[in-house]
């Protein structure tokens, strides 16, 4: 059976402060989680120390929202694996669309981040999904395809989540609708060969909806962006029924 991961990314929200709320509210609502699933939250890079001073339970876990695929050097803004694991992070947000889409991020440089996280002994949760444009033509699947062939290429699939996140339904309201995000995930397993991958949907998950998307067969978890700010929201998702 494979363990559902539900996380929330932050992005560009919460200060170490708001974290420390967030947290002291968020805990007591999922203490009896069903061990059938694991929590993962990503604050920003400033906040992941507010975390790790205030995680001293074994049901959530810390992920960066981002890595690079050196130790140290010259990498103004970037962050290293070693930086992350001494404050106890164990995955890495790696490709999501607004990097990619405000930074210009490649498919090669989300391998080599990918690959490192690995190597340095982080999980990544590695996001693929295309534009609203691309699936008008009905190019979805070639653009996953070329995603997950070229993202994904000499990783290790035991030690990888990978996301589906239609950018046209993230922050819009849009959901994708859950039988057509369940092909896309399948195809996504298919694509990399082994049937224990953890692949998440994500693109404005919310209470109202997350009963649905994680009774497909082929979603394994969620990512979740705004609805991940409010801990009851987010304690409603992470008790999905």
């Amino acid at each position: 059976m494979r363990k559902s991961v539900i996380a929330g990314n932050w992005k560009m929200h919460m200060t170490c402060a708001e974290a420390k709320s967030y947290l002291e509210e968020f805990i007591p609502l999922i203490k009896n989680i069903k061990d059938d699933r694991k929590v993962v939250i990503a604050p920003p890079f400033t906040a992941i120390s507010t975390f790790s001073d205030h995680s001293d339970f074994d049901y959530l876990d810390i992920s960066s929202q981002n890595i690079h695929w050196e130790d140290q050097g010259a990498f103004t803004a970037e962050i290293s694996p070693k930086m992350l694991l001494e404050h106890g992070v164990s995955y890495a947000i790696v490709g999501h669309s607004e990097p990619r889409k405000y930074f210009s991020e490649s498919d090669e440089q989300i391998n080599k981040r990918a690959v490192f996280a690995q190597s340095s002994g982080l999980t990544p949760i590695v996001c693929v999904g295309e534009t609203l444009e691309q699936r008008e033509r009905g190019e979805a699947d070639r653009v996953i395809t070329r995603q997950v062939e070229q993202g994904l290429e000499n990783t290790d699939p035991s030690n990888l989540i990978v996301a589906y996140e239609p950018i046209w339904a993230i922050g819009t309201g849009k959901t994708c609708e859950a039988e057509d995000a369940n092909k896309i995930c399948s195809l996504i397993r298919k694509l990399i060969g082994f049937d224990d991958v953890i692949i998440q949907y994500g693109g404005s998950v919310k209470p109202n909806n997350i009963d649905e998307i994680m009774s497909m067969s082929d979603i394994d978890g969620v990512l979740v962006g705004g609805a991940s700010l409010d801990p009851n929201s987010f304690a409603r998702i992470a008790n999905y029924q």
